[in-house]
């Protein structure tokens, strides 16, 4: 399989490339999200993870939307490569051998923080770019990204709650 020169590609296979990467770091980023609310259920966690956990199935369900807009194909390839890597992140030692520790419960909030912060981003470049394309008629990229947003709002909170357990 020959991969193609970027430098040289259309827009259309750099949208296809950048729509992408989104969705393969979606990929992980929901199984962390499901392992985050379900480490936690029964926590003062529990309840927002699960919320924010829903929230990114709805958001992959409209990036697919996006993509089929724009006739880009899934590349599974990639999702399946960042599914993987999501599932061997999780060996980090994380202050004990078995179990879940305030060091992974922190660990892992700041990732998928960093993940949703992508995202918002994500949403803020197609709003930006492709706000009037008619292909995205009926698609609100400032809802997506508004609710981006608050969902880094909560996680960011959360993460700085873990910290204090976890670190001090």
């Amino acid at each position: 399989m020959k991969l193609p020169a970027l430098r040289g590609a259309d827009a259309h296979t750099r949208l296809s490339i950048y729509l992408n990467d989104h969705l393969a770091g979606a990929a992980g980023g929901i199984e962390l999200a499901r392992r985050l609310a379900h480490s936690n259920k029964g926590t003062d966690y529990g309840l927002p993870l699960a919320d924010v956990a829903g929230q990114i199935e709805e958001d992959i369900a409209s990036l697919r939307d996006v993509m089929a807009r724009f006739g880009v194909e899934e590349d599974r390839i990639k999702q399946a490569g960042a599914w993987t890597f999501e599932k061997v992140g999780r060996l980090k030692l994380n202050g004990q051998v078995l179990g879940y520790s305030p060091l992974s419960r922190f660990i892992e909030l700041e990732s998928l923080l960093l993940g949703v912060t992508g995202k918002q981003m994500l949403w803020q470049v197609l709003q930006e770019n492709f706000g009037q394309d008619p292909r995205l008629s009926g698609v609100n990229l400032g809802d997506l990204f508004v609710r981006a947003r608050d969902q880094r709002r909560t996680l960011a909170d959360l993460r700085m709650q873990s910290a204090k357990e976890a670190l001090t």
